[in-house]
C-alpha cells in the first residue's frame, strides 16, 4: 500500500509560490486575517450570504506521485451556487484601507484556485468562478474580485503546483524510512544511573498515552538524556512527528545539542536544528530586513527553497556554522532559511517563544486548528510560568499615545485625531485612578493602601476596557495607512514600535477571560498605563500544547509540583515523577544561618557586616571558588562594601561582581574566571534569578560553595499584589503563589550550582532566619532533609569538620 503524505492548501501555496524580497517595512496588513477578529468577520460574512452559500466546505484530493500519494486538503470559506454557476469564495479580513487593495494577493488567489480545481474536478464542472472577498475589520466594508477559470486551465496550473512539491514529499518519505531504521538500532548511550531507567520509562509511557508529565529531577540524575532518548524512540514508532526541545536560556540548548550529538555518535540518523535569534545570526550590522538595507533580503524567496532542499539532502549536520555557510552561498537570510529548514528536520531546539508567544510563534507549525503530533520537551520548565505571563500580558501607556500623536499630527491629521480620542479615554481613566487612590489612602488612615506596593503609584482594577479597545482599533487602522505611506525612516521606526504595542494589546484583549485581571496604574513617575495581566498562563499555553501529542515538563527545581501543575496545565490527570538525587549525601554540607535576616526592617550596616562575616568565614574554611547570591543588585553592593571592610587584611580572596547590564562577552569573561587555575580563593557576587543562578555548569573544584542571602521573594509591586489577591480569591494561598514559590525557586536554582557530579563536594549556606519557617521548609527538596542550623559563632567549627573528614 502506497504511503500518503498530507499537506494543507494554504501551506502548499505559501511554500511553493512565494517569491521576491523580505521587506519588514510593510506593516503586515494583509496578514491580519490571522487575528481573531478575522475569524469573526468570516462568520459574519458567511451568515449574510443566504441559502445558496455553503460555508466552511471541507475539500481534499489525492494526487498520485512516484511511490506515494499526495493528499491536498483544506476548507473553502464558501461555495456559492447562483444561476447555475458555482463560485469559490475566499475571505480575508484586513485592517488597511480597501482602496489600497487593488488586486488579490497572489497566495490568497492561489488558495482559492486550489479549492476551485478540487471542487470542479470532483463535481464534473467545465468552469468555476473564483471570488476574493476582502473585508476591512474596522469598517466592515467589503471589496470583491471575481474571475472565471476553465477546468483545463486549473488542471494544468494545479498539476504544476503538485509537481513542484513532489520532490519535497519524496524526500520526507525516504528520510523517515532511513531515520526510523537507525532509531531501532540505537541503544541508550550510557549505563543507566540509579533511577534513570525508570525516568526514561515514565517519559515513554507518557508519550504512548498522549499525556503530560512533570519531572522534578535534581542535577546528576541525567534527566536530559532520560527525557530525550525515549522521545526519539517514540518517534521511531510513529508516536510523534517532531520533537520540540524548548529552553529558556542558551546554555541549556547546548546541553540538548550535546545529547543529540552523543546519540548520533552511536549511529542515530536524526536531523536537529537549533534556532538562533535573528539579531544574533544576522549577517548585517543592523538588523534591517528590507531589500534596500540587506542584500540577503533582496530576492530571498526566489532562492531560499533551493538552499533548503540542497541543505537537507547533505546530511544531519545543521550547526549554526553550516547554516550560515549555506545562507551565504545562496545569498539568503540565515534566520528565515533556518525557519524553513525546521520544517524538514526531526527535532527543533529553540526558545519558548517560538512555540508559545502569540506574536513570535512558528506559524508554519502552530497556526490555528493545526494538529502536528509534536512531542514537547520543556527544559527548565520552572521558567515558563513567568515567561508565559509576559507573553500573554499587554499594556499601553497614555504618554506613548500622546507622543505618537505629536509626532504625526502635521502629516497625518486623521491618525492624530484617532490618537487624541484614545488619549482622552485614557486621561479619564487616569483621573478615576487618582481619585480612587486618594479615597483608598484616606480609608486606610492616610497609610499606604495595602493593595498597592510601597513606593508605587495608585492602582485600580478595571471591569471593562471594551471602549478603549474600540478606539485602539481605529488607531490601528490609521497606523496601517500611515506606515504604508511614510517615507521618513526615523519616524517610521518610532511609529512601527507603537504599532506593535497596539497590535499586542488588541490581540491580548481578544483572549481575555477569567485568567486575566485588567488594571489601571498611575506609576510613581506620573506615567499612566492600562495593563491586561495574565494571572494564570495555563489556558493560553494549552492552545499550543494541544497541537502536539504529549508534553514533558522537567527541571531540577519544579517544587512544589502542584504550583506548576496549576499554572502550566489545564488538565487534572497529568503525571508527576520525583527523581531521587544520586549524589552521596556526605559530599554536601547544607547550613542555615539563623542569626541573620534580609527583611527590609532589619537591613542596615550592622546586618550587612554580619552577612559579610558569614561569607568571609565560609571562604576562609577552604580555599576555592564560591558564588554568593543576593536578592537584588543594591543589596549585593551594600554587602560587598561591608565585605571589603571585613576582608581588608585578606590578600588571597579575589572578588568579581555581576553587573546589571552585562553583555554576552562580559558574561563569558565572568564565567571563565571560575575556570582559571589560581592559588587564591575567588568570590563571585551575583543576583538570584539572574544569568549565573541557573544553567551554568561549574563542576568539581570550579565551584565548592554557594552562599544564598535571603529568600528570593520577588519585590512587592502592584503586579505581585494583584496576583496575590487573585489567588486568594480562588481559595489558594496568594502569598505562596505570588511570592513564596517564585522566590524559593530562585533559592533552589542558586543552590543547585554547587553539586554537579558525583565527585563534587561543596557547601550550601542559606542566610535568613525565615528559612526556619514551616512555609519555607515545605518547599525544600527531599535531599535537604538533613539541613543543619548554625550561628556566626559556630560556623567555623561546622565548616572545618566538613572539610576535614567529609562527614556532615
Amino acid at each position: 500500500m502506497e504511503q500518503t503524505v498530507k499537506i494543507s492548501v494554504r501551506n502548499l501555496v505559501e511554500f511553493i509560490l512565494r517569491e521576491g524580497d523580505i521587506d519588514n517595512r510593510m506593516a503586515g496588513s494583509m496578514e491580519r486575517d490571522a487575528m481573531q477578529q478575522g475569524s469573526r468577520i468570516h462568520r459574519k460574512i458567511q451568515r449574510r450570504m443566504g441559502s445558496a452559500y455553503r460555508a466552511e466546505v471541507l475539500l481534499k484530493i489525492q494526487c498520485p506521485c512516484e511511490g506515494f500519494i499526495l493528499q491536498v486538503e483544506g476548507r473553502a470559506d464558501g461555495i456559492l451556487t447562483e444561476e447555475g454557476q458555482t463560485v469559490i469564495d475566499e475571505i480575508k479580513g484586513v485592517m488597511r484601507d480597501l482602496e489600497l487593495v487593488r488586486e488579490p494577493v497572489g497566495v490568497h488567489l492561489a488558495q482559492a484556485k486550489c479549492y476551485a480545481y478540487i471542487y470542479a474536478s470532483q463535481n464534473g464542472l467545465d468552469a468555476v468562478g473564483v471570488q476574493m472577498t476582502y473585508c476591512n475589520l474596522e469598517t466592515e466594508e467589503i471589496k470583491r474580485f471575481r474571475q472565471q477559470y476553465g477546468l483545463k486551465e486549473l488542471e494544468g496550473w494545479f498539476g504544476d503546483l503538485v509537481h513542484a512539491y513532489e520532490k519535497w514529499a519524496g524526500f520526507q518519505i525516504a528520510w523517515k524510512k532511513e531515520r526510523n531504521a537507525s532509531i531501532r538500532r540505537t541503544e541508550f548511550p550510557f549505563p543507566y544511573r540509579a533511577g534513570q531507567r525508570d525516568l526514561a520509562a515514565s517519559v515513554y509511557r507518557t508519550i504512548l498515552r498522549q499525556k503530560k508529565l512533570f519531572i522534578q529531577a535534581p542535577t546528576g540524575v541525567g534527566k536530559t538524556m532520560a527525557v530525550l532518548f525515549p522521545a526519539v524512540r517514540a518517534m521511531g514508532e510513529e508516536l510523534g512527528e517532531k520533537i520540540f526541545y524548548l529552553t529558556a536560556k542558551t546554555i541549556t540548548r547546548t546541553v540538548a545539542e550535546q545529547a543529540f550529538q552523543t546519540l548520533r555518535s552511536r549511529g542515530l540518523q536524526f536531523k536537529v536544528i537549533t534556532l538562533t535569534a535573528k539579531e544574533k545570526i544576522c549577517f548585517c550590522e543592523e538588523t534591517e530586513c528590507n531589500p534596500d538595507a540587506c542584500p540577503y533580503a533582496k530576492g530571498h524567496y526566489d532562492r531560499v527553497n533551493d538552499a533548503v532542499f540542497d541543505l537537507i539532502n547533505k546530511g544531519c549536520e545543521l550547526t549554526r556554522g553550516v547554516l550560515e555557510a549555506q545562507a551565504k552561498e545562496y545569498q539568503v537570510c540565515p534566520f528565515e532559511m533556518a525557519l524553513d529548514v525546521s520544517l524538514w528536520v526531526d527535532a527543533v531546539i529553540c526558545d519558548y517563544n517560538y512555540v508559545f508567544d502569540p506574536n513570535a510563534h512558528l506559524k508554519r507549525f502552530f497556526s490555528e486548528g493545526n494538529k502536528g503530533g509534536y512531542l514537547f520537551l520543556i527544559d527548565e520548565a520552572h521558567n515558563l510560568v513567568e515567561r508565559g505571563r509576559e507573553m500573554y500580558s499587554a499594556e499601553i501607556y497614555k504618554e506613548e499615545v500622546l507622543r505618537i500623536k505629536r509626532l504625526v499630527k502635521t502629516e497625518a491629521p486623521v491618525l492624530a485625531k484617532r490618537l487624541e480620542e484614545c488619549n482622552r479615554q485614557l486621561l479619564e481613566m487616569k483621573r478615576e485612578c487618582e481619585n480612587y487612590t486618594i479615597l483608598m489612602k484616606e480609608a486606610a488612615g492616610l497609610q499606604e493602601n495595602p493593595g498597592f506596593a510601597k513606593g508605587e503609584g495608585g492602582c485600580q482594577v478595571v471591569d471593562s476596557v471594551s471602549h478603549v479597545s474600540l478606539k485602539l482599533m481605529n488607531v490601528f487602522a490609521e497606523l496601517e495607512r500611515y506606515l504604508e505611506e511614510c517615507q521618513d525612516q526615523g519616524k517610521r521606526e518610532e511609529v512601527l514600535d507603537f504599532y506593535f504595542q497596539v497590535r499586542d494589546f488588541l490581540n491580548i484583549y481578544e483572549i481575555l477571560d477569567e485568567n486575566y485581571t485588567v488594571y489601571a496604574e498611575l506609576e510613581r513617575q506620573g506615567h499612566f498605563k492600562l495593563k491586561l495581566l495574565c494571572v494564570n498562563p495555563a489556558a493560553n499555553l494549552q492552545k499550543y500544547l494541544e497541537q502536539g501529542n504529549s508534553t514533558v515538563f522537567f527541571s531540577a527545581t519544579l517544587l512544589p509540583i502542584h504550583y506548576y501543575k496549576k499554572l502550566l496545565s489545564v488538565e487534572t490527570d497529568d503525571y508527576a515523577v520525583y527523581a531521587e538525587s544520586t549524589f552521596p549525601e556526605k559530599n554536601r554540607l547544607l547550613l542555615l544561618g539563623t542569626d541573620v535576616s534580609t527583611r527590609y526592617t532589619l537591613r542596615g550596616k550592622e546586618m550587612y557586616c554580619r552577612i559579610a562575616r558569614y561569607i568571609l568565614e565560609t571562604i576562609r574554611a577552604k580555599r576555592g571558588n564560591y558564588m554568593i547570591f543576593f536578592p537584588s543588585y543594591r543589596f549585593m553592593e551594600d554587602v560587598y562594601e561591608a565585605f571589603r571592610g571585613e576582608a581588608a587584611e585578606e590578600d588571597d580572596i579575589e572578588c568579581v561582581l555581576q553587573s546589571q547590564y552585562m553583555g554576552e562577552e562580559a558574561r563569558e569573561i565572568f564565567l571563565e574566571t571560575f575556570e582559571e587555575e589560581r592559588d587564591n580563593s575567588l568570590a563571585g557576587f551575583c543576583v538570584m534569578g539572574g544569568i549565573f543562578s541557573e544553567g551554568i555548569d561549574l563542576t568539581k573544584d570550579r565551584l565548592i560553595g554557594a552562599v544564598i542571602v535571603g529568600t528570593g521573594l520577588p519585590q512587592v509591586c502592584n503586579d505581585r499584589e494583584i496576583l496575590r489577591a487573585c489567588f486568594d480569591s480562588r481559595k489558594l494561598s496568594g502569598f505562596d503563589y505570588a511570592y513564596l514559590y517564585p522566590g524559593m525557586n530562585k533559592v533552589l536554582q542558586s543552590a543547585g550550582r554547587v553539586i554537579r557530579t558525583e565527585e563534587d563536594r561543596g557547601v550550601i549556606l542559606l542566610l535568613d532566619e525565615r528559612f526556619l519557617g514551616a512555609q519555607y521548609q515545605g518547599t525544600f527538596p527531599r535531599e535537604w532533609s538533613r539541613i543543619q542550623t548554625c550561628r556566626l559563632g559556630n560556623l567555623e567549627e561546622k565548616l572545618k569538620y566538613f572539610w576535614g573528614n567529609g562527614r556532615i
